[in-house]
């Protein structure tokens, strides 16, 4: 049997992605084809990286081609996930607009994962960067204490015919938290798939228009919120926040853990040390490690993931997020140039030049 390359590329256009609606072809989503005798190898890239849905598209061009050419031909399919550097907006159907989206995760609650995210967001603001924060701590939102916005209402807008929803605007960055449309003394305490709805919806109901970064403050642990949030977002990476201690390293390292798995796959960019240090503010000669030393750097060597630095144990870091004005704000204090070193290391680890 003689067969070319224009008759694979007729079958697989028959190949649907599920979560477009459009074929693997006019997506782009298909890499390199190669015919030897009656083997046809077929490389294809996922929108999703999830192993559920990169085993279903192999299942569906292994179908096509053996449709077209009957089962006397081998097919050899090969599905890897799409690069964050290859996705438009037609194989991103959340959040095309926003070029890099990071989670801040931990694997223990009270490591600082909000107060870290809160002042990433204000860095990445300041140096020129267009950029939201969502804050999908759905059990307990604390983005708009941090930020001074609580009792903001996000604004109805229409959007080419939809009816979205405004982020509210502080400190040069885009906010929506669940704790907007929540009474301060009102305990949230939803079930896992209304958790995932609501979650959806701060990303797919919201006219976060174009971003160069999307901060997502995830709730701590490994659950519900972080397996609906890979799969419905195309995440550029991940990034662990915790403190030295090893009950706390040992939930961040199965952070780190959860995100490496085959079946969520999402880059671990680096891990950061909260609360590493003290220095008393009457005696700066002095620094003291409350919570031990080194304890993520030298867990990062281990995982072989990226040490983005340390961020100190600091009461002015406390009373800033406590008014409402992360401390980034404050202009050239320790506190403030530990963060802005921690964001310097991500964006030299993502590639980018740190703007002036």
């Amino acid at each position: 049997m003689n067969i070319t390359r224009e008759q694979i590329v007729s079958a697989l256009s028959g190949v649907m992605d599920p979560d477009f609606g459009k074929d693997i072809v006019s997506l782009n989503l298909v890499s390199g084809i190669n015919i030897d005798g009656s083997t046809i190898s077929v490389k294809v890239k996922s929108s999703n990286p999830a192993l559920h849905a990169r085993k279903r598209m192999q299942e569906a061009v292994e179908f096509a081609i053996e449709r077209a050419f009957g089962s006397e031909v081998k097919a050899n399919v090969k599905v890897g996930a799409l690069p964050a550097e290859e996705r438009t907006t037609e194989t991103r159907k959340v959040l095309p607009g926003v070029k890099q989206i990071i989670a801040i995760a931990s694997g223990k609650g009270g490591v600082g994962k909000s107060t870290v995210s809160s002042n990433i967001a204000v860095t990445l603001s300041q140096l020129g960067y267009k950029v939201g924060l969502c804050d999908a701590d759905i059990y307990g939102p604390s983005i708009p204490t941090m930020f001074g916005v609580q009792g903001h209402n996000p604004k109805p807008v229409e959007v080419d015919g939809k009816h979205l929803m405004e982020p509210v605007e502080m400190h040069g960055v885009k906010i929506l938290s669940i704790g907007f449309f929540a009474d301060s003394d009102q305990a949230i305490v939803w079930r896992g798939p209304m958790a995932t709805k609501a979650l959806k919806q701060l990303f797919s109901d919201v006219h976060w228009g174009e971003l160069d970064f999307m901060i997502v403050d995830l709730p701590p642990g490994t659950g519900d919120i972080h397996l609906s949030l890979v799969s419905d977002i195309d995440l550029t990476g991940a990034v662990i926040v915790s403190t030295p201690q090893d009950v706390a390293l040992a939930d961040a390292r199965r952070g780190v853990g959860m995100f490496q798995l085959e079946a969520i796959n999402v880059p671990v960019l680096g891990m950061i040390e909260n609360m590493s240090y003290f220095v008393p503010p009457d005696a700066k000669q002095f620094k003291y490690h409350i919570f031990g030393r080194d304890g993520v750097k030298r867990l990062s060597e281990t995982l072989g993931v990226p040490f983005l630095g340390e961020l100190p144990l600091l009461q002015t870091i406390r009373e800033a997020c406590d008014v409402g004005r992360p401390v980034v704000l404050q202009g050239d204090t320790d506190a403030a140039s530990a963060f802005r070193s921690v964001v310097a290391n991500l964006l030299e680890f993502l590639g980018k030049n740190v703007k002036k």
